[in-house]
């Protein structure tokens, strides 16, 4: 990544902690450059953990639990709160792990992401990311896929991402929280050779050139899909999910250490 990319982002993220008074303890890159495939003109989609001071959570008036900010040529830099990023690893948002996952890390605290990596794979629960990605997958197969007519190639990785992440949670079992980047997960998940072929021929392609063209489904793909989906839907439980009484109590530790450790100075609402 060009230097002066990085530069542009750091700067955004610092001016972001001073407008909006907060810390930023992780930034890492969530888009097609972190899961391995990009093209030539893809956006830079930052996302960051963020914490308030002291006094803006001690209030009957809670602030907003995101920051959002205009999107800017190709900068999408936006954030969630760290309680709102705890509550959505325990309910199994597959969107906060793949962030703790990320291989690409514009800032932060390496021991805060190291610990909220450990919380995530000891608490986040199984059936529920997995139900995350299916929902996910099937979605996405349905509206570029299901009608047999001919789609952007690119598209392909949108159902392929969920499918892979679906198949290495089932070939490791007790784990919850799948690699990021997509080469690795399908290094982990060890589809046949006729699928691998197909995905390092499109991931060659699209690194090279902004349009991949259209094409029909290839049909080792569809079988791919349909069949890691189908097994997905009898692998998972599918009924409500109690959350453990020590998950909550061991989150709401880590909210707590972490405010008392990287909450920026108290200032006036």
């Amino acid at each position: 990544m060009a230097p002066t990319t990085v530069s542009h982002i750091d700067a955004r993220l610092v001016a972001i902690q001073a407008e909006n008074s907060v810390s930023i303890p992780l930034a890492i890159e969530s888009g097609s450059r972190a899961w391995g495939f990009p093209s030539p003109d893809s956006d830079y989609d930052c996302r960051f953990v963020f914490v308030r001071s002291l006094n803006q959570y001690l209030t009957p008036w809670q602030r907003r639990d995101v920051i959002e900010t205009p999107l800017e040529s190709v900068f999408d830099i936006n954030g969630w709160d760290l309680g709102k990023a705890l509550k959505l690893m325990l309910k199994g948002n597959a969107v906060i792990l793949e962030w703790l996952r990320s291989p690409i890390v514009y800032c932060g605290d390496e021991g805060f992401r190291a610990e909220f990596l450990d919380l995530a794979q000891r608490y986040a629960n199984r059936d529920l990311v997995a139900r995350h990605y299916l929902h996910l997958g099937e979605r996405q197969r349905k509206i570029h896929f299901g009608d047999g007519a001919a789609v952007p190639q690119k598209k392909l990785f949108y159902a392929l991402r969920p499918a892979a992440a679906l198949r290495w949670l089932r070939l490791h079992p007790g784990e919850a929280v799948p690699p990021m980047h997509f080469p690795t997960l399908m290094d982990q998940c060890a589809p046949s050779q006729e699928v691998r072929d197909v995905i390092a021929e499109l991931l060659e392609r699209k690194a090279s050139t902004r349009e991949l063209g259209s094409s029909l489904l290839p049909a080792s793909i569809a079988d791919f899909l349909d069949s890691e989906f189908a097994q997905a839907r009898t692998a998972f439980g599918t009924g409500r999910v109690q959350m453990p009484a020590a998950a909550e109590r061991e989150a709401e530790a880590f909210f707590r250490d972490v405010v008392v450790r990287f909450a920026p100075p108290d200032v006036d609402a």
